[in-house]
């Protein structure tokens, strides 16, 4: 007598999950950064829905128009160069060192991704969008950073508070005219670009004395303090 053949399984295989949403999200800005590296600020909604695979209606429904979109890229892009400025700062450097890393570090962020960068800081003709304003927000979040970094490592004097504000916001500008002419140029290698913008810097930062690593001030001190002394 044959053997019986054992029971079929009553489990019935099951697709792959669908992403969620805000790992799809993830796909569809992955899909708009290549297509604007490809082909530029300009990129329609039509090139970066195809290069996701989907139709333009799914894309739509996920950021709502163009603008949504572009805010969606900005908010990526800014987060990640704000991260990458912070920690550049916060390296415990020589002075002269951490100039150039932190001014390497923002060139760096900005030749990776050219097209994307272009986007955020260069307004196409009657684009009613603002796109071209985008980064406009994250400078001034840098300029404060840096503008803090000197206050806390650098001894100014009487002239701290005006000094330390006045380069954040230089230092920024300065950076950020000159890594937009060497992105569009490219006179030098960004190693040379870096040296040449930290050398116009360091005159005055050379002559500075170093404040010692732990005066902070008191609003400060009071933040970090452990949970347990501020009860």
């Amino acid at each position: 007598m044959s053997t019986p053949a054992p029971p079929r399984s009553s489990t019935v295989p099951t697709p792959a999950a669908a992403p969620n949403g805000e790992h799809r999200r993830e796909q569809l800005l992955n899909a708009a950064d290549r297509v604007i590296q490809r082909e530029g600020p300009g990129a329609s909604m039509n090139a970066i829905a195809a290069e996701a695979g989907i139709t333009k209606p799914i894309l739509y429904r996920h950021f709502g128009d163009r603008n949504g979109l572009i805010g969606a890229l900005t908010e990526r892009h800014t987060a990640g160069l704000l991260a990458a400025v912070r920690a550049a700062l916060s390296e415990p450097l020589e002075r002269r060192d951490q100039v150039e890393h932190v001014i390497d570090t923002y060139l760096a962020a900005i030749e990776s991704r050219p097209q994307v960068y272009r986007l955020l800081t260069h307004p196409e003709p009657g684009d009613p969008t603002g796109a071209g304003n985008a980064l406009a927000p994250a400078l001034k979040q840098i300029a404060e950073e840096i503008t803090r970094a000197v206050q806390l490592q650098v001894d100014l004097g009487a002239d701290t508070p005006l000094l330390s504000e006045t380069w954040g916001r230089a230092i920024t500008g300065m950076v950020l005219a000159a890594g937009d002419w060497w992105l569009e140029q490219r006179p030098c290698p960004r190693a040379r670009m870096v040296q040449a913008l930290a050398d116009l810097l360091w005159g005055r930062l050379a002559a500075a004395a170093a404040l010692p690593p732990a005066v902070l001030p008191a609003a400060e001190e009071a933040d970090n303090a452990p949970a347990e002394e501020q009860t």
